[in-house]
Parts: C-alpha cells; sequence; structure tokens
C-alpha cells in the first residue's frame, strides 16, 4: 500500500514540474523582451520592437530601456553606428512611452540632424515620435516644422493642423478642418477608415459641448466598425484585430461621455468599464491617457448616483501619467465627494488646489498659446494660399482643355442637326431641359430636407445648453447658499433655484422630444413635482397628488409660466398647507386645451389660506408671481377658500 502512495505521490510531482516547465516556455514565448534578445541582427531587433502588438506584456518599459541601453554600449564599442543610431530610435520612443518627453527629444534631435544617413523606416519613426513629444510638451510651433519635414521627404502630401487646433481647444476649428482635409481622402467602401473618421468628429463635437450631435456621429462610427468586423472578404491578421478592439473601445469611451454629458449616468458606466478594461491593454500613451479620462467619468458618473465609496474608490486610483487637466478634473471631483458627504474642510482643500493650478496655467501658458495659435494659423494661411492657387492652376487648365472640346462637339453636332435632325433637336432639347428641371427639384429638396434636420439638431443644441446655463446658475444659488447663514435669505435663495430647476426642465424636455416646438405637459408636471420634492427633503413625500393633464401639449410661451406657477403652488403647500402632518395631504392638479380655449385649477385639502391673504399678496412675492404669470397668459387668477384647503383656478387661450 505504501509503495502505491509513494508512486501516486511522485507521479503528482512530475506533472507538477512538468507544468510549471510548460508554463515557463509559454511566459518565454509571450515575452517580446525574449524575443527581441533571441534576434541577432540589429535591424531585426528594430522590426520585433516597433512591430510587436504589445511590447510591454510581460515587461516593462524600464526592463525595454536596461536592456537597449546595454546593446547601445556594445554597438559603440565596435563602432557600429549604423546599429547605434537604431537603438537611439528605439530608446526616444521608450522615453515617449515613460512620459520623459524631454529626453525622448533630446535624443530624437540628434538623429533628425542625421537624417540622412538613416533608412527610410528608423527616419519615419523618429519624425512620428518627434511630433507626438511636441504635441504633449505644447510646442505647437515646432511640431509644425517636423510635419513640413515630412513633407519634404514625400513622407505627407499634406501638413493637417487640425490636432493642434484641438490641443489649443478650438475644437469647432479643428473638426472644421478635420472634415475638410480626410473625408475626401477615404473611400466609400473603406468601413474601418470611415468608423475612425467618425469617431474623431464626434470626440471634436464633445469637446465643443455638442453632446447631442456628437453621439450621432459616434454612432455612424460605431456601425462603420460593425460593417468592417462583420466583412468575411477583409483578411485580418492579429495586430489588425487588436487596433479594431481598441477603436471599438475608444468609441464606447466617448458615447459614454456624451450619455454622461446629457444626464444618463446608468447608460454611461458600463460603457466605461468596459472601455478601460481594453485601453489599459494599449502601449499608446494616448490611449493610457484615455485611461484615466474614463476612470475619472467613471467616478463622476457614480458621484452623479449618489455611489459614493464607490466613486471615491476610482478617485482614490494609483495613476501614471496624469496631465494637468485631468488633475484639474479629479480635485473638483474629489471636492464634490467632500462636499455631498458633508466634510466640508476637505473640499476646500481641493477648490483651493484647483485654484492654484489655474493661476499657474493661466500665467504660465497664456501668452505661449497665443504666440503659437499665431504661427499655427500663419502657417495654415500660407499654405492653403499657395495650395489653392495651384488646385486653381489645375482647374483653369482643365476647364480650357475641356471648353475646347466641348466647343469641337458643338460645332459638329450643330452642323449635323442642321441638315438632318432639325425637328428631332427641338425634342431633344425639350426632354434634356425637363431631366435637368427635375434633378434641380430634387437637389433643392435634398437641401431643403437637409437644412430642417440641421435646424433640428441646432435647436435641440441651444436648448441643451439654456438647460445646462440654468443648471449653472442652480449650483451657483447652492454655493451662495452654503456660505450664507441667515435662513431668510436661504429660504429665498432655495425660492429662487427652485424657479430655475423648473425653466431648465422645460428645455430639457424640448431638446428630448422629436417635436421641439410643444411640450407634453404631464411629463413635465410630473418631473416638476420630482424636482419641488427634492428641494423639500422633509416634507410633501407623503402626499398624494393627481394629476390630470394627459394629451395636453402647450407651446414653451405657455408652457414657462405654467411651470412656474405651478412651482409657486406645489412650494407653498409642501411649505404651509400641512404644518402637521401630510399623511392624509392631497393635491389635485387640472390642465385642458381645446382648441383656442384651455382651463387650469389646482387644489390642496391643507390649513388653507389666511384671513389677511388680500393684503399679504401685495408683499408676497410667491402671490406677487402668480399673478403677474397668469397676466402673462392673458387671463386672471381666482382663488376660492374652502373649509379645508384652497383652490386656484382660471381659464386662458
Amino acid at each position: 500500500m505504501g509503495r502505491y502512495v509513494r508512486l501516486l505521490f511522485t507521479t503528482l510531482h512530475f506533472v507538477f514540474l512538468l507544468t510549471a516547465s510548460a508554463q515557463s516556455l509559454l511566459d518565454d514565448e509571450q515575452s517580446v523582451l525574449k524575443e527581441f534578445q533571441d534576434t541577432s541582427e540589429p535591424k531585426d531587433r528594430f522590426n520585433v520592437f516597433f512591430n510587436s502588438i504589445n511590447r510591454y506584456n510581460v515587461n516593462s518599459a524600464y526592463d525595454w530601456l536596461d536592456t537597449i541601453k546595454v546593446y547601445e554600449t556594445n554597438a559603440q564599442k565596435t563602432n557600429d553606428s549604423q546599429a547605434v543610431r537604431l537603438y537611439q530610435v528605439m530608446e526616444s520612443q521608450l522615453y515617449n512611452d515613460l512620459g520623459e518627453y524631454d529626453k525622448s527629444v533630446a535624443i530624437a534631435k540628434e538623429l533628425i540632424y542625421l537624417k540622412d544617413s538613416l533608412n527610410p523606416e528608423p527616419r519615419n519613426r523618429v519624425l512620428d515620435v518627434l511630433d507626438d513629444n511636441y504635441a504633449n510638451l505644447q510646442l505647437y510651433d515646432k511640431q509644425i516644422e517636423v510635419r513640413k519635414i515630412k513633407r519634404e521627404l514625400g513622407i505627407t502630401t499634406n501638413v493637417a493642423f487640425y490636432d493642434i487646433y484641438a490641443n489649443l481647444g478650438l475644437y469647432r476649428k479643428a473638426w472644421q478642418q478635420y472634415a475638410q482635409d480626410v473625408k475626401p481622402t477615404i473611400a466609400d467602401n473603406d468601413s474601418y477608415g470611415l468608423s475612425k473618421y467618425h469617431s474623431r468628429m464626434g470626440y471634436y463635437l464633445r469637446m465643443d459641448d455638442s453632446a447631442p450631435t456628437a453621439l450621432r456621429e459616434l454612432n455612424k462610427a460605431k456601425g462603420y466598425l460593425n460593417v468592417y468586423q462583420n466583412d468575411i472578404s477583409v483578411q485580418r491578421n492579429e495586430d489588425d484585430m487588436f487596433e479594431t478592439e481598441i477603436l471599438n473601445a475608444n468609441i464606447d469611451g466617448e458615447i459614454a461621455k456624451c450619455h454622461l454629458m446629457m444626464g444618463d449616468f446608468e447608460a454611461a458606466i458600463p460603457l466605461l468599464e468596459s472601455s478601460i478594461e481594453v485601453l489599459k491593454a494599449s502601449p499608446n500613451s494616448n490611449d493610457q491617457s484615455a485611461v484615466i479620462e474614463n476612470t475619472l467619468f467613471l467616478a463622476e458618473a457614480n458621484l452623479q448616483l449618489e455611489r459614493f465609496s464607490i466613486a471615491k474608490k476610482y478617485l482614490d486610483s494609483d495613476f501614471d501619467k496624469i496631465n494637468t487637466q485631468q488633475t484639474i478634473k479629479r480635485n473638483s471631483l474629489l471636492a464634490n465627494y467632500y462636499d455631498k458627504v458633508e466634510n466640508y474642510k476637505v473640499a476646500s482643500i481641493y477648490y483651493k488646489r484647483n485654484e492654484r493650478i489655474k493661476d499657474s496655467l493661466a500665467q504660465k501658458q497664456a501668452n505661449l498659446i497665443r504666440q503659437q495659435l499665431v504661427t499655427v494659423v500663419g502657417n495654415e494661411d500660407m499654405m492653403n494660399t499657395q495650395r489653392l492657387y495651384d488646385e486653381q492652376k489645375k482647374i483653369n487648365a482643365l476647364t480650357r482643355s475641356e471648353m475646347k472640346a466641348k466647343e469641337e462637339q458643338i460645332n459638329l453636332v450643330i452642323i449635323s442637326l442642321i441638315f438632318t435632325l432639325l425637328g428631332f433637336a427641338g425634342l431633344v432639347y425639350a426632354y434634356m431641359k425637363s431631366i435637368k428641371n427635375q434633378r434641380l427639384i430634387a437637389e433643392q429638396k435634398h437641401i431643403i430636407e437637409n437644412a430642417l434636420i440641421e435646424k433640428d439638431s441646432l435647436l435641440k443644441e441651444i436648448h441643451h445648453r439654456v438647460k445646462n446655463n440654468l443648471q449653472m446658475v442652480s449650483s451657483l444659488l447652492s454655493l451662495q447658499t452654503k456660505n450664507t447663514r441667515s435662513k431668510a435669505a436661504i429660504e429665498a435663495l432655495e425660492e429662487g433655484k427652485s424657479r430655475v430647476k423648473a425653466m431648465a426642465l422645460i428645455h430639457q424636455k424640448l431638446y428630448q422630444n422629436d417635436d421641439l416646438s410643444v411640450i407634453e405637459m404631464q411629463g413635465y408636471i410630473e418631473s416638476l413635482i420630482n424636482s419641488v420634492q427634492s428641494v423639500y427633503k422633509k416634507g410633501g413625500h407623503n402626499i398624494s397628488i393627481t394629476i390630470d393633464a394627459e394629451g395636453t401639449e402647450l407651446d414653451i410661451d405657455r408652457a414657462i409660466p405654467f411651470g412656474l406657477i405651478l412651482n409657486e403652488l406645489v412650494s407653498n403647500s409642501f411649505k404651509y398647507a400641512f404644518p402637521e402632518n401630510d399623511e392624509n395631504g392631497k393635491i389635485y392638479i387640472h390642465l385642458r386645451k381645446n382648441g383656442d380655449q384651455g382651463y387650469f385649477e389646482y387644489s390642496d385639502n391643507g390649513v388653507g389660506l389666511p384671513e389677511d391673504t388680500e393684503e399679504r399678496s401685495h408683499s408676497s412675492m410667491g402671490i406677487r408671481l402668480i399673478n403677474r404669470l397668469v397676466n402673462q397668459l392673458q387671463s386672471k387668477l381666482n382663488i376660492d377658500k374652502q373649509n379645508e384647503g384652497v383652490r386656484f383656478w382660471f381659464n386662458f387661450s
């Protein structure tokens, strides 16, 4: 029996050693650095370094840097200058990946002086990494010089400026030039290229605070990417599949941010989580920056949903390379978090940190960015002028050739028609004119339809921005409330904030509707009451509220006064109608509009109005506001003081 037990343990030990050995071999196979070290020629090592999907899958950038410096030292000892330059190109890329852009620039600049002795591929890599370094260092005039070198060497035919405009914060200018320069270069059947194009357009529009329009572009990008992934005729290798996953993750992240800007926090969270998980595997520094940005947006979404512990976990993440703007956002979110958990002392620390950072940026960067903006615009104007001149020259030559050819054709046609088909020519002329008119009608119809679509989009953006501005006013009133000790002042500020929210809700309903001309009042009234209840947290939640406004729609000129009237009436009921107990409290709201005539009624079963209501109406802000709003609707407010409660009603047109 003992012999069999020993045999069993020996077998298990052998299997364990075999498994460990296999795992070790697998790890070696997966290590790109190991493959790099096993390669004998510097040129082949260069190809392994730059052509790998993820060179940091096992070893860090510091491991790579130590290894490459050893090879570079050995190449210097043997006077192999070509190998030394290849290792320096890789070293420059590694410092760029580590975020040490100054060191990367120093190496790359020395190599650029020797560009004539470099082979095309290493030379192009140096220019690319130098371009990216200057972008990260915000040295946009230097970045333009690098792009001019690329054009002189024939690497590119045009110098693009859209990404530089974006770095300067001019996102509308960026997407306009991106559409002008890039869209004509993409074939109609290039699904992957169209996906990247619409993804970038969506990013620029989102950064320009046009979330609804950006979401449409990003959904187009998602659709084109799905077409590309499902196209079995396209042969894709492992690199292509990895790049597709990264693009899909970036698109998901941008869609999530649009949802977050529009207040749909639940929809944003899963998209941000999946995007972060995929982008973590990318060696690209821009993708790693996107991981940080998406994590901050994920924290913001959870903070808005009052999931404070989850939000704090994301804000406490250990970020390797976080830029200044991301630091400002992180500080702002931490301040918001500590505000919500009522730790105002710590919140003020983060607010002050942001103020110091913003003051420093304003002092250090204002003149630099202004100077570089002049450089960018000047270069662009000069290049655009030359490009337009060359294009016009080609067009003129082509036009002259076409005119000469057409002139000869016309002469032949005229001679033929005069002698043979004079009558038939009239019919042909009439037929061609008819086709032309039909085509013109179709084009005009298409232009009108596009104009209507664009008008709807612009109106939605306007209402969205008005809603955002009103929410900002509400937030400012909230901040003022926290800094005010007077109870009367706090109540006045809370009332003002409630009125601002009522108007903001109108614009939110408008940009969420397909029809921008009217608002469906049943849903609006329900949302308004929820908003008022959130203000009066200690009362109003046990009151039975009946809303009878189903199917009633009002335009914005009537909806805003109605919203403010309802806001005042419901607020008064919550504050004064049920001072002792609201268990049996009831509120009834009735709104109808038939044709040109309408009727509004509001009642509650509370304690009713005091005896001196008429005298108070001259001094009460709420009653005076209601009377003015009713007058604005060209009507008169009627008040019925009942034994239990009060009833307001009026007719309107």
